[in-house]
């Protein structure tokens, strides 16, 4: 066998899991949730694999298992460029607003524990003030 084998098994491998887990996706979180009862129906490690992987990729808990192929400039073609050249700008702008939607939340977030951090230093320092000092 050469070293070439190798990767080969494992890019089909890979080809395999990603298009089990787009035709997964493609049927939303019903179609993982029944890939999952019948893995534990089955042959229990399965079941108890996908569950693990529904978990750890957020499957779970996110509102659509599809929302995730269509993020980027992943999307199909529809044969207008005009309505593509449009739907690549809007996705861009979109993208844009939720990078700076987010940024401005982070920002938030910090001044507000920035706000929470001081009041603690001013409510310490005043109860620092009625102690006598020890040495």
């Amino acid at each position: 066998m050469t070293s070439t084998a190798a990767p080969a098994i494992q890019a089909d491998h890979q080809g395999w899991l990603s298009k089990a887990e787009s035709w997964l996706d493609a049927r939303g979180k019903g179609a993982w949730i029944a890939a999952m009862v019948l893995g534990f129906i089955f042959f229990w490690p399965l079941g108890l694999a996908l569950l693990a992987y529904m978990i750890w990729s957020k499957r779970m808990f996110n509102g659509s298992c599809s929302s995730r192929r269509h993020r980027g400039a992943n999307f199909r073609t529809t044969g207008n460029n005009a309505f593509d050249a449009y739907k690549a700008d809007t996705l861009r702008r979109l993208e844009e607003e939720q990078g700076a939607f987010e940024d401005f939340l982070q920002r938030l977030r910090e001044a507000k524990d920035k706000a929470e951090f001081d009041q603690f230093m001013e409510d310490r320092a005043k109860s620092d003030d009625g102690k006598p000092a020890s040495a």
